[in-house]
This record gives structure tokens, sequence and C-alpha cells, in this order.
């Protein structure tokens, strides 16, 4: 891979322009090849929550764990777990707890080989030592700047 810039000056370059260039390409790549599948990505969040509980979750327990995945709030989480319920991929019982449905367990595999198809892509030529790395250096970015990250 060529780099933009040597390296003298790619030290000087703006972290908040390439963190954001990053999010934009992953981001938009991930919901790209999510929308060919029929999917997006809000929703692919609440079938991987609710498909790797054993006994499914709670209605509130996927909404607090993800909300902070969307910038518009609390309100928007239901909106994409009443999304999912009505893709038929997921259901809700009496008491708010979510499960999901055989169809939803099928399309959960599907989707799932997507994304780790889409891993092996970003992580090309990158070892796992670098990725630790360049977590670890947002992280620090992030603290210093008082910012606050979390992602489960």
């Amino acid at each position: 891979m060529k780099y933009s810039h040597n390296d003298a000056e790619l030290v000087r370059q703006p972290i908040g322009y390439w963190s954001w260039a990053a999010y934009k390409a992953v981001v938009s790549r991930t919901r790209g090849a999510l929308e060919e599948i029929g999917t997006n990505q809000p929703q692919w969040w609440v079938l991987a929550q609710v498909a790797g509980a054993e006994d499914g979750k709670s209605r509130d327990e996927v909404s607090r764990l993800l909300r902070n995945y969307l910038d518009a709030g609390p309100e928007s989480m239901a909106r994409e777990i009443d999304r999912t319920i009505a893709q038929g991929w997921i259901t809700e019982d009496s008491e708010g707890r979510l499960g999901i449905t055989a169809e939803g367990r099928a399309f959960h595999a599907r989707a799932a080989a997507l994304q780790e198809e889409l891993w092996a892509q970003r992580h090309d030529g990158i070892s796992d030592e670098e990725y630790l790395i360049t977590l670890k250096v947002l992280q620090r970015f992030i603290h210093n700047t008082g910012g606050q990250a979390w992602h489960h």
C-alpha cells in the first residue's frame, strides 16, 4: 500500500481527519454490505444481541446496551427493535423479552458470515499487534481530549 505522505509529513497530520475518514470508510462499507443482504446496521446489532443470548434479552437490556451506538437516542433503538421484529427475525413476549426465530437464526448466520468477511477485508495486512496499538492510541486520544467512549 502506498501511503498519502512520507512519515515526517504524516506524523503532523490531524487525527480528527484521519479518524473521521476511517470511520466513514468502515461504516459505509459495512452498511452497504448489510443493505445488500436486506438489513441495516442497527438491525444487525439487535439480531446479534438476541441471537447471542441463550434465554433471550429484554427489550430494555438491548436498548440500554445499543442506544449509545446511535446518535439519535433511545427512541431510534426502539424503532430498530420494532423493525427487526417486523422482519420476522425476533419475537417479543408479553413481558418484553426478545427471542430469535428460526428465520432470524438463519439470517443471523448469513449476516455473521458477512461480518467475518468484512472483518478480514478491513484487517488485511494489519497484524493483531498493530490493531491493538491503534485502538489503544485512539482511546488515549479520547481520554486526552476529555471525551468518553464505550463499546461492549
